[in-house]
């Protein structure tokens, strides 16, 4: 207790030195390292110029690949949160560079439980496809960044990961969306659950009179999944399963984290991150 009431005195002599930790799953891709993670973080930390922007991977087997492959040291989640708490950082927003509240997010949630004497105060951001508004924003980005190829004569696809938990239900919802914004050429499936690749080729094949299909990841990085499971040459890929149903495939390596209108959604969530960090309490 003594050292307890030692820390708010001492929390209330310190300046309220306020920071945005960005907490991406990671990739050992150097190019979408940069391009994808780098420019979300970029966007960041050019609308909060007055906050440092940290970065952290929450994937402990990519910051392995970093280190062994390249030598680069990454921070994993909690090693950026001891060196914010011991840099002198009071206030933190943690804004996790993930698609939805599943697993990734209930997680981190729980690691945050552990440092909140650490702090004055620490907030977690929401993750893209946090409300409906997320979703139909989502829905403009993606169709907007590939408007050119929206001819009438092709589906664009886009491959998301997915996973068990209750809240990957975004798929279905982002699809509901693009239909109900107009965009009747676009299509969505995850790799795990629903929609899956078979009930996208099914909407694919109902629609008719598709030659061409271009596909890109529903990812925030263009890493191991969009060139090995989306573009890969295995047999199984989705490029060569989709080519298999004859149409011409064209496979675009970008993640989400290089889309402007994409960054702005992560913006808008560190916004109200940072407006709670003023709360008192």
């Amino acid at each position: 207790m003594k050292n307890q009431k030692h820390k708010k005195e001492l929390f209330r002599r310190l300046p309220p030195v306020t920071a945005v930790l960005a907490v991406s799953f990671g990739t050992a891709c150097l190019s979408s390292r940069e391009m994808d993670i780098g420019a979300a973080e970029r966007a960041i930390a050019a609308r909060f110029p007055d906050y440092e922007v940290r970065s952290a991977y929450s994937n402990r087997t990519v910051i392995g690949k970093l280190k062994a492959r390249y030598g680069l040291e990454t921070d994993g989640v909690k090693e950026a949160l001891e060196r914010a708490a011991c840099d002198g950082v009071r206030r933190l927003a943690v804004q996790p560079l993930y698609l939805s509240d599943g697993y990734e997010y209930a997680a981190l949630e729980e690691m945050l439980k552990e440092y909140r004497g650490s702090f004055e105060r620490i907030v977690l951001g929401r993750p893209l496809l946090a409300s409906d508004a997320d979703i139909r924003a989502a829905a403009g980005a993606v169709a907007g960044r590939s408007a050119e190829y929206d001819d009438g004569r092709t589906a664009v696809c886009f491959m998301g990961h997915g996973s068990a938990a209750v809240s990957d239900q975004v798929y279905e919802k982002l699809q509901e969306a693009l239909a109900r914004e107009g965009y009747e050429h676009y299509y969505i499936a995850a790799m795990k659950e629903k929609p899956s690749l078979d009930d996208m080729r099914m909407r694919i094949r109902k629609h008719g009179g598709y030659q061409r299909i271009v596909l890109q990841p529903f990812l925030i990085t263009a890493g191991r999944h969009a060139r090995l499971d989306m573009a890969g040459m295995k047999e199984d890929s989705w490029k060569n399963i989709l080519s298999g149903d004859g149409y011409e495939v064209i496979c675009l390596l970008e993640g989400l984290g290089r889309c402007p209108a994409i960054q702005n959604i992560y913006v808008l969530h560190v916004r109200d991150a940072v407006e709670k960090l003023k709360m008192p309490g």
